[in-house]
C-alpha cells in the first residue's frame, strides 16, 4: 500500500510552479508594455527611426531582469 505524502510536501512543487509561471507572465507583460508604449510614442511623433521603441524595449527588459533577479536573490522562508 503506497504511503501518502504530507500535505506540505505536496504543495512545494505547486508553489514553485505558480511562482515561476507568474514571474514569466510578469516579465512578458513588462516587456510587451514597454515595447507597445515605445511603438505608440514613435507613431505619435512620426519618427522615421523607432527611437522610443528601442529605448523603452531595452529599459523594460532591464526592469524585468531586475525584478527577476531580486526575486531569486531574496532569502526563502523555512
Amino acid at each position: 500500500m503506497p504511503t501518502k505524502q504530507p500535505l506540505k510536501q505536496q504543495q512545494k512543487p505547486l508553489n514553485a510552479y505558480a511562482k515561476y509561471s507568474s514571474l514569466g507572465i510578469q516579465m512578458g507583460l513588462i516587456i510587451g508594455g514597454g515595447s507597445y508604449g515605445g511603438f505608440k510614442l514613435d507613431e505619435h511623433y512620426a519618427n522615421k527611426t523607432p527611437v522610443f521603441t528601442i529605448i523603452l524595449s531595452l529599459l523594460s527588459i532591464a526592469l524585468s531582469m531586475y525584478i527577476l533577479l531580486k526575486d531569486f536573490i531574496k532569502p526563502t522562508k523555512k
